[in-house]
């Protein structure tokens, strides 16, 4: 969504490459149909999968065909980390668009963000910590966004070493015009899946979170 922050490096999707690029010709194995008359729900909620059925999309038939090449290695991973990156992938690209079309990028627009959800300014260093990026990277993004006007920086008045950082009227102006867009689009995106499930799904996935980021030694943002 729109906290999108923890990403692998700034600016670039996920490209999902391990489950996309190999699918095109992917083929829905014989006797793997879901069974008939099986996990329908009552009208007007979308079906419930059944356990064990067959999957049909593009991490389907790359699991399939990896395990024709190697029947003996254990594919289930893939079921789950294939369809994150792929979806992942999917939704950066076109959540982007809005980016693009400001000359933003997406590491760009995740400072600017910081900037705004936090409310208050920030100096480089938490700036760097709220958006998973190095001091380095912050320092050529600040430049820029300073440059087009989008944030200022003033001096500590104690520490001339310390900026802090502020958005402009242009810069709050920005992001508050992307943000609503952007937001749509996942409430689109999520229609098919009652608040039940989107609930269990955010749920499931933030236990994931955890876990990558408990393994990685990664701080969260301060609140």
């Amino acid at each position: 969504m729109t906290a999108h922050n923890g990403r692998p490096e700034q600016g670039e999707a996920a490209s999902g490459e391990a489950v996309a690029g190999e699918a095109a010709a992917a083929r829905t194995a014989p006797g793997e149909a879901a069974a008939e008359g099986h996990g329908r729900p009552s009208s007007g909620t979308a079906p419930r999968p059944v356990p064990g059925a067959a999957r049909d999309d593009t991490v389907a038939g790359v699991v399939r065909q990896w395990r024709t090449v190697h029947p003996d290695l254990d594919t289930g991973p893939m079921e789950i980390i294939g369809r994150v990156n792929r979806c992942a992938a999917l939704l950066q690209q076109a959540e982007d668009a809005p980016l693009r079309r400001a000359g933003l990028s997406r590491a760009e627009f995740d400072l600017l963000g910081a900037l705004r959800r936090t409310g208050h300014e920030l100096t480089p260093s938490e700036l760097a910590r709220e958006t998973f990026s190095s001091g380095a990277a912050v320092t050529k993004r600040l430049k820029q966004l300073t440059e087009r006007g989008l944030v200022e920086r003033r001096g500590d008045t104690r520490d001339r070493r310390v900026a802090h950082v502020h958005l402009t009227d242009a810069g709050r102006d920005l992001v508050d015009g992307i943000l609503p867009e952007q937001l749509a689009y996942e409430r689109t995106v999520l229609a098919g899946l009652d608040s039940e499930r989107q609930d269990e799904l955010a749920g499931l996935l933030c236990m994931l979170l955890g876990r990558l980021e408990g393994r990685q030694g990664l701080a969260r943002p301060a609140r």
